[in-house]
C-alpha cells in the first residue's frame, strides 16, 4: 500500500493560492505475508508456518500459487535446505473457513497451487516443515525462508533454540563382584546443546548405591572431587549426590561436510565417577 498527496494551485491577476492538501491510499489488489508459529527450533524440531493472502478487489482471485523455498542457503556453489516439508500438513483457509487441502508439489521448492482468494476475504495456509541435517546448530544460527506469489514475497526467520541439553548414561565395572570386592559406577553425562551447562545450572547427580559402597572415591573429569566440597554421601543408607554446580559440560560441537552439506553433532562430555567397596 502507498500513500499519495495532492495540492492544487489557483492564480489570478498577481495573485497565487493553494489549495488545501488531499491525501489519497492505493490498496493493491492482493497482499501476502508470512509468518513463523514456532518460537524457535531444534535438531529434528518442527515448525508451523502460517502464509496469509489478502485480497482487497471485489472480484475472487482464482489458480493463486504460493511456493516456499524452505530455507535454501548456499555452502560454497551447493544449495542446501534446511527444512523438510510434513506431507498431509498442511491446512487451508478462506476467510477463516477450513477448506480441501490444495494441491501441494514438493521440489526444488514447495509450491501449493489452487488456492482461490475471496473478494474482499483472505486464503490462509497453515503448514509445517521440520529442520534436517542441513539446519544450522550452533549458537546463534536461523533459518530464514521466503513464500513467493507471483512479484508478491515475504520471509520468517526462527532462530535456533539455545540451551544445553543432557542426558546421562550410567555403568558398572565390573560387572559381577565378589564380597568385598571394588566396584566404579560410572557416570556420561552429555551435552548435545549449543550452550555448555555451567555453574549457575545446578547440574546434579544423586543415585542410592545398591548394595550399600564404604570408602568411596569420587571423580570428576580424571579429578578427585572432596566430599562435603564435591559431594554428599550417607554410608548407612547409600544415597549420593554431587553439589549443585560442582558439574559442567561443555556444548556441543557442530562440523558441516564441506562436500555434502551434513551437519554432524559432537556431544560436549563430562565424565563422573564412584568407586567404593560393597
Amino acid at each position: 500500500m502507498a500513500t499519495f498527496f495532492n495540492q492544487a494551485t489557483l492564480s489570478y491577476g498577481d495573485n497565487v493560492t493553494n489549495s488545501n492538501i488531499t491525501t489519497g491510499e492505493v490498496i493493491t489488489g492482493l497482499t501476502l505475508t508470512k509468518t513463523a508459529a514456532s518460537a524457535n527450533y531444534g535438531d529434528g524440531d518442527g515448525i508451523t508456518y502460517v502464509i496469509t493472502l489478502v485480497n482487497a478487489t471485489g472480484t475472487d482471485r482464482t489458480g493463486v500459487s504460493v511456493s516456499d523455498n524452505l530455507g535454501v542457503y548456499t555452502l560454497g556453489t551447493t544449495a542446501l535446505v534446511p527444512l523438510t516439508y510434513v506431507d498431509g500438513s498442511v491446512l487451508y483457509y478462506q476467510n477463516g473457513v477450513l477448506q480441501a487441502a490444495p494441491t501441494v508439489n514438493v521440489g526444488t521448492d514447495l509450491v501449493f497451487s489452487g488456492i482461490t482468494v475471496p473478494a474482499g476475504g483472505n486464503a490462509t495456509i497453515v503448514y509445517e516443515a521440520t529442520a534436517n541435517g542441513y539446519a544450522p546448530l550452533a549458537a546463534g544460527s536461523s533459518i530464514t525462508n521466503t513464500a513467493t506469489s507471483g512479484e508478491l514475497t515475504d520471509t520468517a526467520t526462527v532462530g535456533v533454540r539455545e540451551e544445553a541439553a543432557l542426558t546421562i548414561a550410567k555403568a558398572i565395572c565390573p560387572a559381577v563382584v565378589s564380597d568385598n570386592g571394588q566396584i566404579t559406577y560410572t557416570f556420561i553425562i552429555q551435552n548435545s546443546g549449543n550452550l555448555e551447562a555451567v555453574a549457575t545450572d545446578n547440574v546434579t547427580v544423586t543415585d542410592t548405591f545398591n548394595p550399600i559402597l564404604s570408602d568411596i572415591t569420587v571423580t570428576l573429569d580424571g579429578a578427585t572431587l572432596a566430599e562435603g566440597a564435591g559431594y554428599t554421601y550417607n554410608e548407612a543408607t547409600g544415597e549420593f549426590a554431587t553439589v549443585p554446580g560442582v558439574i559442567t559440560v561443555p556444548a556441543a560441537t557442530y562440523v558441516q561436510n564441506p562436500t555434502t552439506g551434513l551437519i554432524t553433532t559432537t556431544p560436549g562430555v563430562a565424565v563422573l565417577t564412584v568407586s567404593g567397596t560393597i
